[in-house]
C-alpha cells in the first residue's frame, strides 16, 4: 500500500475509469488512483489502444468515451478530454449514475457549468474539477503567510504562470477554437487560486491578446480583479524566457517574492512514483522571500501534494463529505473567464454581477 494511501482505509476501492489517455490522464490522474487503495483503475477511453494494454493489461480497453460511460462499472468517472467535450461526456456520465471529476476548466461557458450541477443535485452525485494547484508547495506557503498576517494588509497581489513556448503547436490547447488558449488553460490555476485567498472580485479589467505568430488563440492574458482593498494581477504569456516570477505579495509589513513552479508536475513527467510522504517537497534552493526594507528572510515552501485532492474525493464519495474543489467554485472561475473576455474586447473594467 502507499504512504499516500489511508492505512486504516477498509471500505472497498472505488471503480474508476479515466477517459482520455494524454499528458493530463498519464501525469496527474492515474499515477495517483494507481497509487491509492481508495481507488481501482478499472477501465481507460483512449484511441491509443496498443499503448493502454501494454501500460494498463488489467483494465478495460474503450475506444469510445461514450461506450466507456454506458458500459464499464466504473462508479467514479474522470474526464480529460479537449475541452469542448468537457460538457457532453460530463452529462452523460452524471446520466449514467455516475460520480465526475473534470480536469480544468470545468467548461466553455457558465450555462453549461450551471446544467451541470443541477443534473449532479438531482443524481446525488460528486461533480469536482481538478483544481490541484491548489496543493502546490508554494500557494500552500502563500496561505499561511496571508492567514498568519505575516505580511500585514495585503494590497497587491501578483501571481504569474509564464512559459517560454514561441512557436504554435499544432494541438488542441493552442487551435481549438471553444475553450482553447492558455486562459482556459492556465487561467483557471490562478483565478482560482485568487478566490480561495481573496472570494469573489468586484470588477475584472482584463487583457486577452494572440501575440505570437501563426497563432489563433490567446496566448497573452494579464487580468486585474479589484477589490475594495487590494488588486490582483494574474498575468500568463508564451514569449517569457526569464524564470517564472510566481507570486508576488506586497502588504503593510513586506513583501514575498517568490520564483519557480511546484515541482510536482516534473517529477511526475520524470516517472516518479508519488508513494512517499515527502515526494512533492521543494528543494532549499527554491523557497522563496521575505523582504523587509531590503531585508530578505527566507521562508521554507510548505509541503504540497495533489494526492490530498484523490483523498478529499475518497471521503466524498464514501463518507459523504463535502468536497473541497466543488463544481459551484469552478462555476465562479468560468464566469470570471467569460467576464474576462469581454473586458478585453470592448477595452473597460466590468462589475462582477453576483
Amino acid at each position: 500500500m502507499s504512504l499516500i494511501s489511508n492505512a486504516a482505509n477498509t471500505k472497498p476501492a472505488i471503480k474508476t475509469a479515466v477517459i482520455g489517455y494524454g499528458f493530463s490522464a498519464k501525469t496527474f490522474h492515474i499515477p495517483f488512483i494507481s497509487n491509492m487503495a481508495e481507488f481501482a483503475l478499472v477501465a481507460i477511453s483512449s484511441r491509443q489502444q496498443e499503448r493502454v494494454n501494454k501500460d494498463w493489461p488489467n483494465a478495460q480497453y474503450f475506444a469510445l468515451p461514450e461506450a466507456l460511460i454506458a458500459h464499464s462499472d466504473a462508479e467514479l468517472i474522470i474526464i480529460t478530454a479537449p475541452n469542448d467535450v468537457h460538457f457532453s461526456l460530463a452529462k452523460l456520465a452524471l446520466e449514467n449514475d455516475k460520480h465526475v471529476i473534470l480536469e480544468k476548466p470545468f467548461v466553455t461557458n457558465s450555462h453549461d457549468g450551471e446544467r451541470l450541477i443541477a443534473l449532479a443535485d438531482k443524481n446525488h452525485k460528486l461533480l469536482s474539477v481538478f483544481q490541484n494547484r491548489r496543493y502546490d508547495g508554494d500557494f500552500l506557503t502563500v496561505q499561511k503567510l496571508i492567514r498568519e498576517q505575516q505580511l500585514g494588509e495585503i494590497k497587491v497581489f501578483e501571481a504569474h504562470f509564464d512559459r517560454f513556448r514561441p512557436e504554435v503547436r499544432q494541438r488542441w490547447r493552442e487551435q481549438a477554437s471553444d475553450g482553447g488558449g492558455i486562459l482556459f488553460d492556465l487561467g483557471p490555476h490562478l483565478i482560482d487560486q485568487t478566490l480561495q485567498l481573496f472570494g469573489m472580485p468586484q470588477a475584472v479589467t482584463a487583457q486577452c491578446r494572440i501575440i505570437r505568430e501563426g497563432g489563433t488563440t490567446v496566448d497573452y492574458f494579464n487580468l486585474v480583479l479589484h477589490y475594495p482593498d487590494k488588486i490582483a494581477v494574474l498575468h500568463a504569456d508564451m514569449l517569457s524566457a526569464t524564470p517564472n516570477r510566481r507570486f508576488t505579495i506586497q502588504g503593510s509589513k513586506g513583501t514575498f517574492q517568490k520564483y519557480g513552479l511546484d515541482p510536482q508536475e516534473s517529477r511526475l513527467i520524470a516517472g516518479l512514483a508519488p508513494i512517499n510522504a515527502n515526494w512533492a517537497d521543494e528543494d532549499a534552493s527554491q523557497y522563496g522571500h521575505i523582504y523587509h526594507a531590503g531585508d530578505a528572510q527566507v521562508v521554507v515552501t510548505e509541503r504540497g501534494g495533489y494526492q490530498h485532492y484523490f483523498q478529499a474525493t475518497a471521503e466524498a464519495i464514501r463518507n459523504n463529505r463535502p468536497h473541497p474543489v466543488s463544481a459551484e467554485q469552478a462555476l465562479h472561475t468560468i464566469k470570471l473567464i467569460e467576464l474576462a473576455l469581454k473586458s478585453s474586447e470592448l477595452g473597460l473594467t466590468l462589475q462582477v454581477v453576483s
